[in-house]
């Protein structure tokens, strides 16, 4: 069940988001909770950052931006993950499903996100859920411990 992020998640997000098979995949290198609270107090600050719950706890989280103006239909999810415990569960599916029926409701008639080209679980999932690849953005990631720059794909997704 989805539903907005409050300031007494900053653990539970931070545990998911810090999780050695998630951080690749999120904007952010590694970094002690101190400080990733100003990141998460961004996400708050936004409206639009939602957790998603599973038997009372946390399973997940996202968050939605519009677009403003003559892309107002429009919107970007992003800073999407799911703890690694319920990887292959169907909590990504049940989250994103629920993230778009909102959206529509909304009136959003296209949803994008971008992936990393190395993540191919993630890729295999969008694909499968609808998300189309729609371009290329050439070196555009850069973790810190690794050398080399990775490419991230714009993926969209239009709704009828």
């Amino acid at each position: 069940m989805r539903r907005p992020a409050l300031p007494t998640d900053l653990k539970h997000v931070f545990s998911i988001y810090s999780h050695p098979a998630v951080v690749p995949y999120l904007t952010y290198d590694p970094m002690e909770e101190s400080a990733f609270v100003p990141i998460f107090d961004e996400l708050l600050r936004s409206g639009t950052f939602w957790i998603w719950e599973l038997d009372g706890a946390i399973a997940g989280f996202y968050r939605t931006t519009r677009y403003p103006g003559r892309v107002s239909h429009v919107a970007q999810l992003g800073t999407l993950a799911v703890d690694p415990r319920l990887h292959g569960r169907g909590v990504g599916r049940a989250m994103i499903d629920d993230a778009i029926r909102h959206l529509r409701s909304d009136g959003i008639r296209r949803v994008e996100l971008y992936a990393e080209s190395d993540n191919q679980p993630a890729l295999a999932f969008y694909k499968r859920l609808g998300f189309v690849h729609e371009g290329t953005l050439r070196a555009f990631y850069k973790r810190s411990h690794e050398a080399h720059y990775v490419d991230e794909y714009v993926l969209g997704l239009l709704l009828d």
